[in-house]
């Protein structure tokens, strides 16, 4: 019997996935829609929708990012304009793809809701755009949706808001998005879902040399190089492997592992769990921890909020920051801007991120969270700044 010690096992997708508590699912046009009239494949998704349901019955959270409506919605315009043919990409320029995406929008909302209907899920659509992602206001009014929709047992459904979105506030492919998807949820892992099962050294399809990476622990130069363009045989997608790179890069930043991994195959998930070729990029940080990282080091506090002593003392407790613990506001911030959070001596406590403008804080400063809604006539958040938003300076 040898005495060697068992060597800890490399991470992979399958060992990825199956630590995961919660799971963003990006589905591509290419899966999601079959055959020339650019209709639904509708056993694929039953399929997809079954193996969302198991990782739910394990207690697992899943958010799933689908392409598909300006697919979906060029053909239903193309039926109802005889003779005049599809749709095109090109037809009109940006005005034609909106209004397709207008159209076809509830039609692949009805497609997850008929799918996930027979395993007791309920589909909810969230549309955004960069701006949900990029502007701190909305995207915390954004994570505070998606929060109360997993909350409720929902399956959110998202998708980029191409009915308003322009040429200046577009991610430009749904990889972007689910990986902004992913930082703003604080996913563990993003799952990209496509018609190639991970990331190869060069294009496999074109070099028979071409050496599948199961794991990538480093996002260089050198991988980014390996990185091929869209796969135009499928004719409806908009991603290659450089979306889905620079969509890792964006998770792991936010301490998001990604899986790319073929979609083409039935219960993908599944797969996955059992082992099917895929590639893993794996993060260095969790997705709080990065979160963290993120709020101490790249924001400049926009104003100051002075605390009493029981304020200061339930903070290094680990309490979240309620209202009646505010002796004193400075600064003229908004929700969603980073605060300072200093002691009763004055002796600086550590940063976080507001719930309130500093208008609405100066109203209910030393108030109980009970007397919010009557204060302010609407029902916001019981803290001031959440402990999940918040830094604290090392003791």
């Amino acid at each position: 019997m040898s005495d060697a010690p068992d060597l800890p096992r490399r991470p992979d997708a399958a060992s990825a996935l199956s630590q995961a508590r919660r799971i963003v699912v990006k589905i591509g046009s290419a899966l999601l829609i079959q055959g020339r009239d650019d209709g639904v494949a509708r056993d694929w998704l039953a399929a997809l929708a079954a193996d969302i349901a198991a990782l739910r019955a394990e207690g697992r959270q899943v958010i799933v990012v689908s392409s598909g409506a300006v697919a979906l919605g060029r053909e239903r315009l193309g039926r109802v304009r005889p003779g005049r043919g599809r749709l095109g990409a090109a037809a009109g320029g940006l005005e034609d793809k909106q209004a397709a995406a207008a159209v076809g929008q509830s039609l692949l909302m009805h497609a997850w809701e008929e799918a996930l209907a027979p395993h007791g899920l309920i589909a909810a659509q969230v549309l955004l755009t960069r701006d949900d992602t990029e502007r701190r206001r909305r995207w915390l009014n954004a994570r505070a949706t998606v929060e109360a929709l997993l909350g409720h047992g929902v399956v959110p459904v998202v998708n980029e808001n191409d009915t308003v979105a322009t040429e200046e506030i577009r991610y430009g492919d749904n990889d972007r998005l689910a990986a902004r998807t992913a930082q703003l949820a604080r996913a563990d892992l993003l799952v990209l879902l496509s018609d190639v099962d991970g990331l190869y050294t060069a294009d496999p399809r074109r070099d028979p040399t071409a050496a599948h990476l199961a794991l990538v622990e480093t996002l260089g130069a050198d991988i980014l190089a390996m990185a091929g363009g869209a796969n135009a045989a499928t004719g409806v997608g908009t991603g290659g492997m450089a979306t889905k790179l620079a969509a890792a890069q964006i998770a792991r930043s936010a301490g998001c592992s990604t899986v790319i991994a073929s979609g083409l195959a039935p219960h993908p998930l599944k797969a996955i769990s059992e082992g099917a070729r895929a590639t893993l990029i794996a993060a260095p940080d969790g997705p709080m921890q990065a979160y963290k990282q993120w709020i101490a080091g790249s924001l400049a506090p926009a104003g100051t909020l002075a605390l009493d002593a029981g304020a200061a003392l339930a903070l290094l407790n680990g309490k979240s920051l309620l209202p009646s613990g505010i002796t004193a506001i400075q600064g003229g911030f908004e929700k969603g801007d980073c605060v300072r959070l200093t002691g009763p001596d004055g002796a600086r406590l550590g940063v976080g991120l507001a719930a309130y403008p500093a208008e609405d804080l100066a109203r209910i400063r030393g108030r109980r969270s009970d007397e919010i809604e009557t204060v302010l006539g609407y029902r916001g958040p019981a803290a001031v700044v959440h402990r999940d938003d918040m830094v604290l300076e090392p003791r």
